[in-house]
């Protein structure tokens, strides 16, 4: 499959936007605005020195992918060698055994990052940490932030809206983000925590699938872990066959990273393609809907390997929608947000939601405030089809679930104290959720640094968000 080295960015022979034959019209475009067509091709994986003699059929395998898949700090190292100090190199290193997640980046991956300035580039921000840019976890931090575990009635059901349940199907991902939420169960145990084991077993499965049937108001399932990407072609079917012969299950999402990861999946793994769209074309023949959820962050990890990935899933009728984090020096500036979901529709993925990042042990570094979430948004509406047009929400700590970002009762930018109510999802409770300490104004940092302070502000902020609730 050949692949160009850059997308046209206009079609050839287009008129001129105004003059001539249009003199009332707008004025002619920036060129610049049309960058989100211009995708990363050709054999750009050779750059590593590791990958230098792997030709394009090889790179583009799926089973080549998974086997090279660097699953040690040893072997990343090495495949390093050569393109970073050994500086970086050994903060790396330290980095991994700080953190609660393990190692785990596809070649693909690996390939996508600017080697030139490892430390600020954005997609080694996401997959590897280091050390030196660590800063201390918010001290309101819990391993399960969302208390996803407190809303499962049996293991790896969380079911918390009222006609919704995530079903979390294993606990195996392609690759492991940083920033997972899921990190208290996502992935082999590390020095710094032991995990929930959520093993893709058929034991499991069963018992999720009989709480299904007994809550006759469950309609929408999301299917996730862990990542529906490392599911076998026949648990696919399982589990896709199994909720549609509910008959109140009226709607499945198969949530995964995959596609921003490790796309070559989409265009190698045939019976994993025809067992998901399998299940999606009976999904319509019952009038079900069937979609796949997936999560680019960053508008370098889209490449022309992932435009005709996708376009697979796009020829096969499949409804696509992309989940952001809102990440500090990832997409957490006007541009690279316009950027990131100008592309992702360019490709046919529907934008559907911006999270403000969750409290995350061990990565401090990239979350950021409200506050900035509140500012993008006012730039990203407007910009595109409202269809096209992310909503920036708040996972709401403690399982409020997500809230509007804008929704809050009472938000105190001195000290990042945020408080949200979910009045369908646990009435008559209040949420809080923290910004970073360190992008606080000096009082507000003050007040963090007395440990005395802590429950102060937090009560401070509830007594402001009950009198502006019982304004209304």
């Amino acid at each position: 499959m050949p692949l160009p080295v850059v997308s046209p960015t206009a079609t050839a022979g287009q008129p001129a936007a105004a003059g001539g034959e249009f003199p009332d019209a707008r004025a002619p475009v920036d060129p610049a605005t049309l960058r989100h067509r211009e995708l990363l091709g050709g054999e750009f994986w050779r750059r590593i020195p590791a990958f230098r003699d792997v030709s394009e059929e090889t790179f583009l395998d799926h089973k080549w992918q998974m086997k090279n898949t660097i699953t040690r700090v040893e072997r990343l190292l090495e495949a390093l060698h050569g393109l970073v100090s050994e500086a970086f190199i050994q903060d790396a290193a330290e980095g991994f055994r700080l953190a609660p997640m393990a190692v785990r980046v596809s070649p693909y991956l690996l390939s996508l990052i600017d080697w030139n300035d490892p430390v600020a580039d954005p997609i080694r921000r996401q997959f590897l940490p280091l050390a030196s840019t660590r800063l201390p976890d918010h001290p309101e931090l819990t391993l399960d932030s969302l208390n996803e575990q407190g809303d499962a009635p049996v293991p790896g059901l969380t079911h918390r809206y009222p006609d919704k349940a995530l079903f979390l199907a294993l606990d195996t991902c392609p690759v492991y983000c940083r920033f997972c939420t899921r990190s208290y169960a996502v992935g082999p145990d590390q020095e710094t925590v032991e995990k929930v084991s959520l093993k893709a077993t058929v034991d499991r499965w069963q018992r999720v699938f009989a709480y299904v049937r007994s809550r006759p108001e469950l309609e929408d399932i999301v299917v996730s872990g862990g990542d529906a990407w490392n599911l076998r072609a026949d648990q696919i079917r399982l589990i896709g066959e199994t909720l549609l012969d509910i008959p109140h299950v009226r709607r499945m999402r198969f949530a995964t990273k995959g596609p921003a990861v490790m796309p070559q999946k989409l265009l190698t793994d045939y019976e994993w393609f025809d067992a998901f769209v399998g299940i999606v074309e009976r999904g319509r023949k019952l009038g079900k809907d069937v979609m796949l959820h997936t999560h680019f962050n960053h508008p370098r990890e889209i490449t022309e390997i992932t435009r005709a990935a996708l376009q697979r899933l796009h020829e096969r009728g499949v409804m696509i929608r992309n989940q952001s984090v809102l990440q500090r020096g990832v997409n957490d500036d006007v541009e690279t947000m316009l950027l990131l979901n100008r592309r992702l529709a360019w490709i046919n993925v529907h934008p559907y939601y911006v999270y403000v990042h969750d409290l995350v042990r061990g990565t401090e570094e990239l979350r950021t405030t409200l506050q900035t979430a509140l500012d993008l948004e006012k730039h990203v509406r407007g910009a595109q089809a409202g269809f096209n047009t992310p909503t920036f929400v708040v996972d709401a700590p403690g399982g409020g679930g997500k809230r509007d970002a804008h929704s809050y009762e009472y938000y105190d930018r001195t000290t990042g104290i945020s408080v949200f109510t979910a009045p369908s999802v646990k009435p008559g409770r209040f949420f809080f959720y923290f910004d970073p300490i360190d992008l606080l104004p000096p009082e507000g940092r003050a007040r963090w640094a007395d440990p005395a302070e802590r429950p102060r502000m937090i009560a401070e902020a509830e007594r402001a968000a009950r009198e502006s609730a019982g304004r209304r």
